[in-house]
């Protein structure tokens, strides 16, 4: 489903002539490609799941913020402002984003679900939580809500 959508948006970006967005969805189709014949080589035919789909369009928009933030330390602020525009479409694609206090709630639900006792259990809380919130967080964050959590 989301791997149509994207297409759709191509067409849609090709016929209204918007280049930047047409190049940020050419981009986003042959990562997904590329994802999708690494998956067929171990077996799935299907390619990629719309949950993976997912996890590679979070990992592209924390790829970006890090390349703004290398910009911004050059004094290249038209790269970044290019890249923040970047992030801003892939981000069309991604569910709503979770904020702290979410993901702190999404954490301890997780916690008292697997009964998570100690740091552990840190591997096990993380991939619940990967399974459950694909796309909605930022794990990076959350990994360290986790391991507060559980070191208290």
């Amino acid at each position: 489903m989301l791997r149509s959508k994207i297409k759709e948006s191509l067409k849609e970006a090709m016929k209204s002539k918007d280049k930047r967005r047409t190049s940020t969805l050419r981009l986003i189709i042959a990562t997904l490609q590329d994802r999708d014949l690494a998956a067929r080589d171990k077996g799935a035919e299907e390619g990629i799941t719309d949950d993976e789909i997912l996890q590679m369009l979070t990992t592209m928009v924390r790829q970006r913020k890090d390349s703004i933030a290398a910009y911004e330390k050059g004094g290249r602020v038209d790269l970044a402002a290019s890249e923040q525009e970047e992030i801003d479409i892939i981000s069309d694609y991604l569910p709503k984003q979770f904020d702290e206090a979410e993901t702190r709630a999404a954490v301890e639900k997780v916690i008292a679900d697997i009964e998570a006792k100690g740091l552990k259990d840190m591997g096990r809380t993380m991939a619940e939580l990967k399974n459950r919130h694909a796309g909605q967080m930022d794990f990076s964050k959350a990994s360290a809500i986790v391991k507060e959590t559980l070191g208290a």
